[in-house]
């Protein structure tokens, strides 16, 4: 299969050097534009990438709250992530799971294992889980990760609740995999690239299958040509300079909306965290300080307005709030990142090396909530548009003029009640009441209003999982 080549380094050094010296007005220019939610253009991402000055910076940063509110109002998504294996073939300098590891003990979860795992992320409220494994096939294969899913699915806890939607972030696969996982009930499924920048990539994958550059970049044209619907990107910020990486992730988006008419559904924004027996994790050449870190989101969410953006745990409690305010849509919570890790909690410290990677932001998934509804935010833990089929291309008709907002904060506020009357404590009720009565306002269809108001009664009565 013949694929047109994206990533052009001559076109991208090019950009970014023609475009170090705009004025404010050009500057002003490409924020009035990105407000009509068609995204900017390569010149204009590489033109603010170059931006450093404080002013400016703020206005990119509040254009990059607009967006987000315009398209999916002031809702932010929940999740958690399940790993189930961590052996690895693969030897990435700067991760925990590589294969030349030996202080890391390997486990891959059994079915039953999965389920107590299962009831820990539910017993937290989650609804929305991201499952992953290591890159290895031969110790966690295709059909036992597939198996795990289902597993995950058939869990239900004391309360009844369940996963409703499971994500995946899985290593590449083939042309005959894709069409078998695209038969699975997932939502997306998810790759970071790490690094755009071949030279880098080379140098930070010495073996494993992973170490070919053409086999992960092209994945998700894969997918997307065998069953798959929705697919998330992401580079790992810390390997190679911050201002290639982001016009390679733009580059990639915008290469798979020209070719498929389904540009990422997410895109994420990982930097390098420290890492047992990962010498790359300690040494960064390419370390991204926090300012061009929040530059770095704001500007994809000018670039790929429609796309939900997701930060992790890695940050730490003072830059997730930040970057809340910067276009985030997606937060995980709650985060473990080692094997085994939400049942064995408290029997770990977060720099204990037995996960992926270091985590800061160690909060429980109740003080998440609490803390997003008191700067505004709604918690939501919907997963409607991925089981009434608005996903590919029919989600991006609704994300894309920020269509999807009619159903986004209805659904989040259902889902927050549920959250409310299941798992709460009573100062997280008082708070999400009165956060849920005041953004019911803010529904712009009468017609819709009223309905939430009534599933919320409906909710309130025992009812679960009403969705539109």
């Amino acid at each position: 299969m013949e694929y047109n080549n994206f990533i052009n380094d001559e076109k991208i050094f090019g950009v970014l050097e023609h475009t170090q010296k705009a004025d404010k007005s050009k500057i002003d220019e490409i924020l009035t534009k990105a407000l009509e939610l068609k995204g900017i253009s390569y010149d204009d991402v590489a033109t603010l990438l170059n931006v450093t000055d404080e002013d400016t910076l703020e206005k990119l940063y509040n254009t990059a709250l607009q967006i987000k509110e315009t398209i999916y109002g002031n809702r932010l998504v929940l999740f958690a992530p399940l790993y189930v294996s961590n052996y690895c073939s693969n030897g990435c300098l700067y991760c925990g799971f590589r294969a030349n590891n030996t202080e890391l003990v390997r486990a891959c979860l059994t079915p039953a294992e999965v389920e107590k795992e299962t009831l820990a992320i539910l017993d937290q409220g989650h609804k929305r889980m991201l499952m992953l494994m290591g890159e290895n096939h031969k110790n966690c294969s295709l059909d036992y990760f597939i198996e795990l899913i289902n597993k995950v699915y058939s869990v239900r806890n004391s309360k009844g609740s369940n996963i409703r939607r499971v994500n995946v972030e899985i290593a590449p696969l083939t042309d005959e995999e894709f069409q078998r996982l695209s038969q699975v009930k997932i939502g997306t499924y998810t790759v970071f690239q790490e690094t755009y920048h071949r030279e880098t990539y080379k140098a930070m994958h010495p073996y494993g299958k992973k170490s070919e550059y053409d086999w992960r970049v092209f994945v998700m044209d894969r997918a997307l040509r065998n069953g798959m619907n929705d697919v998330g990107l992401g580079a790992l910020f810390g390997l190679y300079d911050y201002k290639y990486e982001v016009m390679g992730l733009i580059s990639h988006a915008r290469h798979l909306d020209q070719e498929y008419g389904v540009g990422p559904h997410t895109i994420s924004f990982p930097r390098i965290q420290p890492a047992q027996n990962a010498p790359a994790s300690h040494d960064l050449k390419h370390a991204v300080n926090d300012q061009e870190f929040k530059k770095i989101v704001a500007i994809v969410r000018l670039a790929v307005p429609y796309t939900g953006m997701i930060i992790s745990t890695r940050e730490s409690v003072a830059m997730r709030n930040q970057l809340i305010d910067m276009g985030v849509s997606q937060i995980s919570a709650g985060s473990r990142t080692d094997v085994g890790g939400y049942e064995d909690e408290g029997k770990h410290s977060k720099d204990d090396g037995v996960g992926q990677f270091s985590l800061n932001d160690n909060r429980n998934c109740g003080e998440v909530i609490r803390d997003v509804m008191k700067a505004g935010f709604v918690p939501s833990f919907c997963t409607g548009c991925y089981r009434l089929g608005r996903v590919g291309a029919d989600f991006m008709d609704m994300a894309k003029p920020g269509l999807i907002k009619l159903h986004c904060l209805p659904n989040a506020l259902s889902t927050l009640e549920e959250y409310l009357v299941d798992y709460a404590d009573e100062e997280t009720k008082k708070i999400g009441e009165e956060l849920i009565a005041r953004e019911l306002n803010d529904i712009p269809s009468p017609e819709r209003r009223a309905q939430t108001i009534k599933y919320l009664d409906r909710i309130k009565k025992g009812e679960r999982d009403l969705y539109f």
